[in-house]
């Protein structure tokens, strides 16, 4: 037995013998297969894990948040919210003034008239920055206002400025011309044109934008040096609808443009132990260095083209409160004037914006 089974060991050992080198021919094959499997599913894994390139929305807020805690001010004076959305809530009444008298081919004329007040309730959204406003005016939805006002403004470190468009036909109010006392809306129809740019000196210390938009802290007070440049351009006409129901009305035409150069002081004065409370005020007058106005009263024409006290006004007033860094609330005052005067016509326009403002920041 002993004999056998080691015989039969032997057999078995002789028979793997034989079989093994084909077994290793077959399998020869599969570390190499393997291998490259293992190679492809590497290269696969490569190419999938790579980082992808930033899509343009998110290079463009990437560049937004990079700006927005980039700043060259003077820190001890003027700080970042860390918070870089903004929301306001905002309530807006708007308004335009024009006085006029004057005497054209012995025919003295005097205006006194004023556009219907503009009254809106709004939200503000902004982002680093970048601020979209909506608002609503009750009255016109109502069918009570037909005016269209648009209203843009930006205020940086160095750079501010903002542009008014108003077109009205809601102008009324005392006139004297002949027999005519009185004009009621839609007998003129007004287009006008504001705008204006400020440069600021004193720019690492001094903030137009913590004033007027809160995307800023102003820490301590201080004041600047500004330099401006104002533009006005626009026309008033008189309509259809007034000559229909006066006859004797003044067929009247008014084309202006201004352009104005000049300088001015602003400063923020801040109060409270945590710099709570801030005050703005401002003023930029500007001399007239170039105008085109043209005046037509029943197809007698004057042109002016020559030197005559002609000046634009620029004023801005703003007090912010800050219940803690996430909360403020607030007012402020914009106004543009025009004063235009020579021998025989002298025109005083104003132009101004009130405002009422809730912000949180988040």
């Amino acid at each position: 037995m002993m004999r056998l089974y080691f015989k039969n060991k032997e057999n078995h050992v002789n028979q793997w013998k034989k079989v093994l080198p084909f077994y290793l021919f077959t399998l020869l094959p599969l570390p190499v297969s393997a291998q490259s499997v293992a190679t492809d599913s590497t290269e696969t894994k490569t190419v999938e894990t790579t980082e992808k390139k930033p899509g343009l929305g998110k290079r463009i807020l990437n560049k937004l948040n990079d700006k927005y805690f980039t700043t060259k001010y003077d820190t001890n004076y003027v700080a970042r919210p860390k918070e870089k959305w903004l929301i306001r809530l905002l309530g807006n009444q708007t308004g335009n003034f024009i006085h006029a008298k004057g005497t054209v081919h012995d025919i003295y004329t005097k205006y006194d008239l004023h556009t219907k007040t503009n009254y809106t309730v709004g939200v503000e959204v902004n982002y680093c920055d970048i601020a979209a406003t909506f608002s609503i005016n009750p009255a016109k939805i109502g069918g009570n206002y037909n005016d269209y006002e648009f209203n843009f403004e930006y205020h940086g470190q160095k750079l501010s400025f903002d542009i008014n468009y108003l077109r009205a036909t809601s102008l009324k109010g005392d006139i004297k011309y002949r027999d005519i006392d009185h004009l009621d809306e839609e007998g003129l129809r007004m287009n006008v044109v504001n705008a204006s740019a400020y440069y600021i000196f004193n720019n690492r210390k001094f903030s137009y934008a913590a004033a007027l938009f809160q995307n800023y802290y102003q820490l301590r007070s201080a004041g600047s040096w500004l330099a401006g440049l104002s533009v006005q351009s626009g026309s008033i006409k008189t309509t259809d609808e007034l000559k229909e129901r006066s006859p004797l009305a003044p067929e009247v035409h008014l084309t202006f443009t201004n352009i104005a150069l000049g300088g001015g002081y602003g400063h923020n004065f801040v109060f409270g132990k945590r710099s709570q409370w801030l005050l703005h005020l401002s003023v930029i007058p500007s001399f007239v260095v170039y105008k085109h106005n043209r005046l037509t009263v029943n197809s007698d024409e004057m042109k002016d083209h020559g030197l005559c006290f002609n000046m634009l006004f620029n004023e801005r007033v703003s007090a912010v409160y800050h219940f803690t860094p996430r909360y403020n609330m607030g007012a402020s005052l914009i106004m543009s004037n025009s004063i235009y005067n020579n021998d025989n016509i002298k025109i005083n326009q104003n132009k101004w914006l009130t405002r009422l403002f809730f912000g949180m920041r988040f």
